[in-house]
C-alpha cells in the first residue's frame, strides 16, 4: 500500500486529505503515477487535469515527475506554489 497526502485546491478537487492505494507494477515513476490517479474518477482527472504543473514529495522531499517511486512511504501530491 502507497500512501498519498493531497494538498490545497488538490485535496478539494479529489475530496479527501489523503488514502490508502495499491498500485500496479506499472506505476514506476512520479509522472506514472500521476496518469494513474486520473484513471481513478472524474474527481481525479478533474484535480490532475494538467499534470505538468503538479509537484509531488517524496518522503516531504520534492522531487521530479521522472523520479522513481518505489520505497516512499509517503507522497504529497501539490498544486503550483508561490512564496514570498
Amino acid at each position: 500500500m502507497t500512501r498519498l497526502v493531497y494538498f490545497a485546491w488538490v485535496r478539494e478537487r479529489i475530496g479527501k486529505g489523503e488514502e490508502e492505494i495499491d498500485l500496479p507494477s506499472s506505476v514506476v515513476t512520479v509522472a506514472d503515477l500521476l496518469n494513474h490517479l486520473k484513471t481513478l474518477g472524474e474527481e481525479y482527472e478533474t484535480a490532475l487535469q494538467y499534470p505538468d504543473v503538479i509537484r509531488v514529495a517524496l518522503d516531504m522531499e520534492h522531487v521530479e515527475h521522472d523520479e522513481p517511486i518505489s520505497g516512499a512511504n509517503e507522497i504529497g501530491i501539490f498544486p503550483p506554489m508561490t512564496g514570498g
